[in-house]
């Protein structure tokens, strides 16, 4: 198994966990000790830079696990629409690599996909 293979497992895992309600209420239950600490440590500049720096940290790394899944996902919904456009017939097979056009060419499209939902929706209500 090589380093993809094993970071995107991780991925999946962290954010399966990070997701669930159970790691909610255990940050819940971080920041409620945190707070507790707080007249214990006379409210210091280091028991404000424990809770920053942690914070800080976990953000990091579950942006990082999270865009690698969101990043996967992304492409696996791309290849699945572009097989159902390679499959129907008459579909403009050009749109397959949409996502590699630039703002000007998605534009274009889109405003072109608005004429056509207007033109399509006047003939709904007739």
């Amino acid at each position: 198994m090589n380093l993809n293979e094993k970071f995107h497992r991780l991925a999946v895992k962290a954010s399966t966990v990070v997701g669930s309600p159970y790691a909610f209420i255990f940050a819940l239950v971080i920041i409620f000790v945190w707070a507790i600490f707080g007249p214990i440590f006379d409210f210091s500049n280091t028991w404000q830079l424990f809770i920053n720096t942690g914070t800080t940290i976990v953000t990091l790394l579950l942006v990082i696990l999270i865009q690698n899944t969101q990043n996967r996902d992304s492409k696996a919904i791309h290849l699945k629409l572009d097989e159902l456009l390679k499959a129907m017939k008459g579909a403009r097979t050009g749109l397959v690599n949409l996502e590699d056009m630039n703002d000007d060419e998605i534009e274009e499209l889109h405003q072109q996909f608005k004429k056509l939902h207007k033109r399509y929706y006047k003939k709904l209500i007739k």
